[in-house]
């Protein structure tokens, strides 16, 4: 059996740190199409990975400004999600935690930038045609609720 917490060179192995951020307009929140892995061509959160020294907070600030144009101010915590990816044999070749903020629009307009190919404003109403990854969709929709104050 192959011990989880080491790499082939003996190395300790840890899951990659990602942060997504749900950006609200008034009643819309923006996507991006991914330009590259994972998920590329999808609509997704804008996000991307966490870099030595920073923030979680700041991570999200800095993608969203990177990937799109905008200026954000992180406003709720959403939640954590562990994407894991698997061989056929079920070992664990890829673990992602990706940690959720929403955030207030503050100034800028939205354009594709470094890893999106195209960015877009959209409703709830729009959710079911966007084919989203079930988690992405999970994510907004508890955003929408936080900023609502309708969670349960």
């Amino acid at each position: 059996m192959t011990d989880p917490s080491a790499s082939p060179s003996d190395e300790p192995v840890y899951p990659v740190i990602g942060v997504g951020v749900v950006v609200w307009k008034n009643d819309q929140f923006l996507l991006i199409k991914r330009g590259k892995p994972p998920r590329q061509g999808q609509w997704s959160i804008p996000g991307g990975r966490q870099e030595w020294g920073e923030t979680t907070r700041e991570t999200g600030i800095r993608e969203v400004r990177e990937e799109t144009g905008l200026d954000v101010e992180i406003t709720h915590f959403i939640d954590v999600v562990d994407s894991l990816t698997r061989a056929d044999d079920g070992e664990v070749t890829f673990h992602l935690t990706l940690i959720d903020y929403g955030a207030q629009w503050r100034h800028g307009d939205a354009k594709a930038d470094t890893d999106a190919d195209a960015v877009g404003w959209f409703t709830l109403e729009d959710l079911p045609d966007l084919k989203l990854w079930s988690e992405t969709e999970r994510i907004i929709r508890r955003s929408a609720e936080l900023r609502s104050g309708t969670s349960n």
